[in-house]
């Protein structure tokens, strides 16, 4: 890999981890875009995750005091769930449908009526979430979007909403990165020497997140929030269209 690769990476790293650190998704999006234009679907993956396992946890120690571990709980055991069958059914999706998927997503949530959408907060429904945003996560690679629709409808703040949720995705990233991992020859990580330099780099954009949440207000939260991921959405659906008509 040349060095100009190992600088954007390095870069991505920064940013996303920083938005995802104001914002507690759309990061993630970012981040796994860029990889996939280096490495293949299953190594994208697994470093995609071990990168994220270091910013969504070190976010949640951050912000340790917010997090509503009732909703946790209910999710990991829902996360566990969808593990075992997706493992049963061992896919591997690829890089088009990835793309088109994590596109897609944004409008899909968008579309669907706010009466509709679930609450994290009603009971079982951290069950329900931890269940389909896992199997959202192995299909597209990124199931913030997605989990980030169950808290729409709450009354929950912005720094309790990132704080469970940097906890839960902490969680799904170990699940994704094991996923993936466990298909031994599609997954090689290298070069092994830089995922430390990449742990720190995600760590640093967090860190600086904090920064901006402070100031950010409820409404400017969710109003930046739903700009970002559509203004991506849109990039990748573009994307994942040109490998689809590329073959």
């Amino acid at each position: 890999m040349t060095l100009a690769a190992y600088a954007l990476i390095a870069g991505t790293i920064v940013v996303s981890s920083f938005v995802s650190g104001i914002f507690g998704m759309a990061g993630g999006m970012i981040l796994l875009g860029v990889l996939l234009t280096v490495y293949d679907v299953a190594t994208a993956m697994v470093l995609f995750s071990i990168i994220q396992f270091a910013a969504n946890g070190w976010r949640a120690v951050m912000w340790r005091a917010h997090v509503r571990w009732s909703i946790f709980w209910s999710y990991a055991a829902g996360s566990l769930l969808a593990f075992g069958v997706m493992r049963l059914i061992a896919f591997i999706p690829d890089k088009a449908t990835v793309y088109l998927t994590l596109g897609v997503m944004p409008f899909l949530v968008e579309i669907l009526p706010k009466d509709a959408r679930p609450n994290i907060e009603w009971r079982g429904m951290p069950f329900v979430a931890g269940l389909l945003t896992t199997v959202v996560q192995f299909l597209s690679g990124v199931g913030g979007l997605f989990l980030d629709m169950f808290f729409q409808k709450s009354m929950i703040d912005r720094k309790t909403t990132v704080a469970t949720k940097a906890v839960t995705q902490t969680f799904s990233h170990l699940l994704r990165a094991a996923y993936f991992a466990s298909f031994a020859s599609a997954a090689k990580i290298e070069p092994l020497w830089a995922i430390p330099p990449a742990l720190l780099l995600s760590i640093l954009g967090t860190s600086l997140a904090v920064l901006v949440l402070e100031r950010m207000t409820d409404h400017g939260f969710r109003h930046w929030t739903r700009l970002i991921i559509m203004a991506i959405g849109v990039v990748y659906l573009w994307r994942g269209g040109l490998l689809v008509l590329g073959g």
